[in-house]
Order: structure tokens, then sequence, then C-alpha cells
């Protein structure tokens, strides 16, 4: 809701024609003296708690009349306030409600102009501190919305040998122990801004755009092609695992009941704006799309389990603007999510246990550690406890367990890996679901071999949680190395030759291009700057491979390389290669891991600056 607050010596309107919104019965024409004239605006937000909207907005007028010491309120509705409207039918119905609620506890004079109407109106404000104000009031803010049913929430420790163990004997400052203190609200490490990202600006991979909302980026050449590996490395992930790739939309459209309640149901804030007369969303994963697929397929129990795949490139969250940050917490991000409906629950379950350990894989393939917390119904756990501790036991690593004593979500089990960012504390990654309420919401079924109706299953699965996570994890886990690098497979340039000369240049740009022909990210340092400093800055760029080019390496077509991942600080690790050598060595280390060719200029003297 938007408030525009006047004290006026008069406020005068007169009703001139009628949308085709306008409510049946009004006063068409009114006027006041000496009153709080109250412009509104409801907004499509609004929606999700109307008796809230309604309640703060009513304290909001009768605080400001207390204020102002009058006794008439003109409750004026003015569109032109917001560019995301509620329906009209809400909006009616919010102020109607705030005309009643603030007629019932005050003795004021309280009138309302119609709504739905072209009016001419005059009005004259006073000229005080408080004569003009603005408000905004949003569903977020309420500490009192309507009640809902009390959730107890349990939490304790399963091993790998099956074990049920108190959670607070592994508070301490494993990945596990640091994932407890934050779910169980025993506090996480307090620090200041992340370590990504200082990182991801200095190493030239992403920067906010400051032409865009909070929380969006631009992503620079060198971290362009992170993103772009990470998203082939998850494709071929899904692909090997038996996926489909669709591409669906962005935006819905809240008309529709099933996307209106299952948007209602997701807990995160969300993007909604008026097209034309309808109100829509920005999807906040790729569900919808998927859901309409599915609802549109005709598919038969030999289909089952049946697995699609989308990047959705973007999702949005409408996170609160202090609460974004770096790539950790984003409006708009880039998420692998994949959809397989499933038969009945023996097929779910082992669904699950696959997902499962492709999250598991992807932080061994991503070089970081992983803590798990699994989390289902008290009912579900009752049914598989013993499924759930053949998960961890799969899983090789005790897992924080967290049962719930009512259903509140769709899902009625699922599981949440995380990485621990360089202060302590989780950076949410691969998750698991299993849901149960959005086939028959989106009316997606099948007919089994008795010809009857079956409304499947639904597992929800990111193999990796979004990229842009991956890439804080990976920044974030460098804090921990003794010489901070990416994978391999992930370094923007994967080696680097620095001429000693400029009469070495033709043999550098000749190795060069052995290495990009073979599928190795290779640059050179061209530069009118000494070799110290050129190997220096290659260091700075966490060059994995950096071969200085003299002219004994020249003549014997040998390089002497500098191994980052086998040295130490202030220690390098020199290795002597041929090209075709150091081309095996790499590929070997990179042998199941996707290639992209270099996404900077060749030669460094070649390359701009992006910040």
């Amino acid at each position: 809701m938007r408030l525009l607050l006047i004290h006026s010596d008069n406020i005068e309107y007169s009703a001139q024609k009628k949308t085709p919104s306008a409510e049946g019965e009004a006063i068409l024409k009114d006027s006041m003296k000496e009153a709080l004239t109250v412009f509104c605006a409801v907004e499509s937000i609004d929606e999700e708690n109307i008796p809230y909207i309604i309640s703060k907005t009513k304290d909001e007028i009768l605080d400001t009349v207390k204020k102002l010491g009058v006794e008439n309120v003109m409750i004026y509705p003015y569109a032109h306030l917001s560019s995301d409207l509620s329906s009209p039918d809400v909006a009616i119905e919010v102020l109607k409600g705030v005309e009643k609620a603030c007629r019932e506890e005050s003795s004021l004079n309280v009138k309302r102009a119609p709504f739905g109407w072209y009016k001419a109106f005059t009005l004259s404000c006073k000229g005080h501190p408080l004569s003009e104000l603005s408000k905004t009031i949003t569903p977020e803010d309420a500490a009192d919305k309507p009640e809902k049913k009390e959730v107890e929430h349990k939490f304790f420790v399963i091993t790998p040998k099956g074990e049920i163990k108190d959670f607070h004997d592994y508070a301490d400052n494993t990945p596990l122990g640091k994932l407890i203190k934050k779910e169980t609200g025993m506090g996480v490490e307090l620090g200041g801004e992340p370590l990504h990202v200082e990182l991801m600006r200095s190493k030239e991979l992403v920067d906010y755009e400051p032409l865009a909302d909070v929380g969006q980026h631009r992503w620079m050449p060198r971290g362009k092609v992170i993103r772009d590996l990470l998203a082939d490395y998850v494709l071929k992930l899904v692909l090997d695992y038996g996926g489909m790739p669709v591409e669906t939309p962005i935006m819905y459209d809240l008309g529709n009941s099933a996307i209106n309640e299952h948007a209602a149901k997701f807990g995160e804030r969300q993007y909604r704006f008026k097209s034309g007369n309808r109100n829509m969303m920005l999807r906040f994963a790729a569900c919808f799309g998927m859901f309409s697929v599915m609802h549109s397929m005709h598919v038969s129990p030999n289909n089952l389990p049946m697995k699609m795949y989308e990047l959705a490139t973007y999702a949005f969250r409408h996170e609160q603007k202090g609460e974004c940050i770096g790539l950790k917490r984003l409006r708009a991000f880039t998420m692998p999510d994949m959809h397989s409906m499933c038969g009945d629950m023996a097929q779910t379950l082992k669904c699950f246990e696959e997902q499962l350990l492709i999250g598991w894989k992807t932080g061994k393939d991503l070089e970081y550690p992983l803590a798990g917390v699994f989390r289902c119904t008290e009912d579900f756990y009752k049914e598989n406890e013993e499924w759930v501790k053949k998960i961890v036991k799969m899983s090789d690593t005790p897992m924080l367990i967290e049962t719930l004593s009512d259903r509140v979500h769709y899902w009625i089990a699922k599981v949440d890996l995380a990485a621990i960012d360089g202060q302590g504390r989780p950076i949410e990654n691969p998750t698991v679901q299993i849901d149960v309420e959005s086939a028959k919401r989106f009316d997606i079924k099948y007919y089994n071999t008795k010809n009857e109706l079956v409304y499947p299953i639904i597992m929800h699965c990111s193999p990796t949680g979004s990229i842009e996570r991956v890439i804080c994890a990976l920044l974030e886990n460098t804090a921990s190395q003794d010489v901070p690098m990416l994978p391999v497979w992930l370094s923007p340039t994967q080696v680097r030759i620095v001429p000693v000369a400029e009469r070495h240049l033709k043999s550098a740009e000749e190795f060069c291009n052995k290495l990009n022909n073979s599928g190795i990210r290779c640059d050179i340092d061209d530069r009118e700057e000494s070799v110290g400093k050129k190997v220096r800055e290659a260091g700075m760029d966490w060059v994995p491979y950096v071969a200085v080019l003299g002219d004994s390496e020249a003549e014997s077509g040998k390089l002497t390389v500098t191994v980052r991942k086998e040295s130490k600080p202030k220690v390098p690790k020199k290795v002597e290669y041929t090209v075709e050598e150091l081309v095996g060595h790499i590929k070997s280390e990179c042998s199941d891991y996707p290639v992209r060719p270099l996404y900077t200029p060749k030669k460094l003297s070649n390359k701009p600056r992006f910040i």
C-alpha cells in the first residue's frame, strides 16, 4: 500500500466518468474542510495479507490524525502512486476495509471517494512540516500477521553407522558444525563483507550493475567463461542422468489460480508487476514453466521417472536491499533446475538417492567441502527412518536431521547441502525436494496400467544450487588455501606464457597457438614490463601454469612451468614440460570437465581493464 497524506484546508472531488472497474454504489461528489486527505494505491503484494494491510493503514491514518489534531478524513483512491497495482476487487475491499476500520476505532468523520472513476478534484495543502507525508506498507512488515499453525522443529544428527546423536555434540568448527549452528539458531559467526565480494571485482569476474535494480550484476569475460563452464558442467551431469533440457518463460500470470496459489506457498519475496490489466510475476525458479510443460504432456508409466531440466536464466527473488550482497544474496540469479515425475514413493526415494549423490559429487568436483541437512515431516520420518539412515550412510558423512510436526510447504522431505564461506557461514547450494502438492494443483496426471488417474510425485533438484552461489563458494573457499586458486578446468586462463624479451615473442605465439588449438586456455604477457612483475601478476590472476620463455626454452622447445597447485607460499614448484607434455598433463587433470576457449585477447597488451 502506498499512501500520500495531505493536511488539507479543503478537498473537493467530482466523479466525471466511470471505468470498467468502477464500484457500483458510490458518492460521486463530495468535499471536506480541515481534513487529512489520504491518497491510496493498493498494490499487488498487498493481496498476500489483506487484513494486515487494512489494519496497518488504519493505524497510520489514526496516528497522523492525532498528530495533526483534525477530525475529518478523506480516503482517496489514487492509482498513480504505484505501477504495481492490485486487482480492482482487492483494491475496493481494502479501501472499504480501511474506511470501516477508521470509523469503528475513532469518532472521526470519515469519507471515501469512489474507486474506478475519473475524478476532477481541488486540494489546498496547509504548508507545515507534517502537512505532506508518504508511507509504504507491505505484508513483509507484519509482525502480527494472522496466526499460523505452530510447527515444532526437532533437530538431531544421524551418523553413517545409523547412530542418532545430540546435535550439540557436533556444533564445532567443521563445516557440519557451522551449518548446525546456523540451522538450530545457535548463531553464526559475525563479520564484515564476505571475502568473495572483493575477489569477484579484483579478479575482474563480476561487478554490480549500477543501472539495474539492486542485486543484479554484469559479468566480465573472465567471469563469463566460468559461468558458461559451470552451465556446461551441470548440463552434462543432467544429460548423463537422463534429464531432458527445455526452456520456459520468465514471467507468469497471477490470474491463474495454480500460479497464484503456488507463489503464495513460496516463502521468499517476489517480483510482481502489472502488464496491461494482468497481474504478473517474474519466476523464482523454473517450476511454473516445467509444470506447464508437464501438464501438456502425454505420459505413461513407461516414461517414469521422467526428468526435465532448465538452466533458469534468470530467476528472481525480491530480497531486501540490505540483504543483497555479492554473489550470495541476489535479486536475479541463474538456477540449474531439474524436475522429475515419479510414479510412486519407492520410485521417488530411489530418485532422491541418485540426485543426492549428484549433489555430493558436485562438491568434490568443485573442490569445496559440503555439509548437509535433511528435513522432513515427522510422519515421513516415522515411515522412512531406515531409508533416512540409508541415505546418510550413502553420503558417508554425518548429517543434521530436522523434523517438522506438520507439513507447511509443498514438500514432505528435502535435503540442502551447503558450502561454508570464509567467515564460517553456510552458503546453500545443492537441494533435492519431494513435492506432493504441485501435480494436483497444476493438473499434471497420467493413467496407470489399470487406467486409473494418477497425480505423480514431483522431485525438485538443483544439482549445484545457483551458478552465482557456486562461484561465491569457489571464491570463499580460497580463504582456506595456502596458495589460492580455482580448479584448473574453471580457471579463465589455464596457462600463461611470459616471454623474456621481444625476440621470444614469436616462439611464445607458436607455443600459445598449440595450447589453444588443443583446448587449453593460454595467453601471452607481451607487455613492456619486467619478467618479475609479469610473473607476480600471473600469480595475482591465479593462473595455474606459468611458463617463462627465454633463449634456452625457445631453442629446446621445453618450458619451465610454475605449477600453482603444487606450490607453497614463496616456494614455487617448477616442472619442465614440452608443449605436448603440458597439454597431456592438463587434459588428464581436466578430462571429465567441459572445455571452453579463451574469452579474452591472446595478448595481454590487447586486453582492456574492466574495473
